[in-house]
């Protein structure tokens, strides 16, 4: 019995090993850079239905939504923004299936998955909303995408069982933002003035520029 746990642990450390590492696909982001790019603005994520234990992380989250703000969206920034654009994930549902599968695969040794067979599936669909804020906070417009995403546990071309659901959640996220990134593109004319009307605001040290500078920026 003890000989049968053991070999029991030992392949699933092997299985989490031979697993696909998720880094890459977190760090990659599509560049799709708008043709009417928003002034600087700070990338915001709050607390909403992801911030959960199985859930990619608030880090994670906002690393994604930093690289798809600066690469595609917004203009560059080096100490100050014009405003923030808030993200807010409002509705969430996760799936998973083949679970059942999980008995047979500890009834055989985890047979199933040394030749490939997916242990189960994650399944992500969440509606994102992307608000854009000045500086005193006011809304000056609210976008929304929705995002789906599916991943397989399985060991040479899946991830591994710890990896999988932040992986499904922000693979997902990427989709529904890259929805609200059209609309970015579309709304740029219309925000852009509202934004620079206000003025900067530093956002890593030195002294707020001034409102004619500020003016200048175009």
């Amino acid at each position: 019995m003890k000989i049968t746990a053991f070999l029991r642990c030992s392949l699933l450390a092997f299985a989490a090993v031979a697993c696909v590492a998720p880094g890459h696909v977190l760090q990659h982001l599509p560049s799709a850079v708008n043709t009417h790019l928003l002034p600087p603005l700070e990338p915001v994520v709050a607390t909403d239905a992801l911030s959960n234990a199985d859930s990619t992380s608030h880090d994670d989250r906002l690393r994604l939504f930093q690289n798809e703000i600066y690469r595609n969206v917004a203009e560059p920034t080096s100490m100050t923004s014009l405003g923030s654009a808030l993200l807010q994930v409002p509705e969430v549902e996760v799936k998973r299936t083949g679970r059942v599968l999980q008995v047979v695969q500890l009834l055989t040794m985890l047979t199933p998955s040394l030749v490939g067979l997916p242990l189960e599936t994650y399944q992500t669909t969440l509606t994102a909303r992307v608000q854009i804020r000045d500086l005193q906070g006011k809304v000056l417009g609210e976008y929304e995408g929705h995002g789906q995403a599916r991943v397989r546990v399985a060991m040479y071309y899946g991830y591994s069982q710890g990896s999988a659901p932040g992986l499904s959640d922000a693979l997902a996220l990427r989709m529904a933002l890259a929805q609200i990134r059209q609309q970015l593109d579309t709304a740029a004319t219309r925000l852009r003035p509202l934004l620079v009307a206000a003025g900067p605001v530093v956002t890593t040290g030195g002294h707020p520029a001034s409102p004619v500078s500020a003016a200048g920026l175009h």
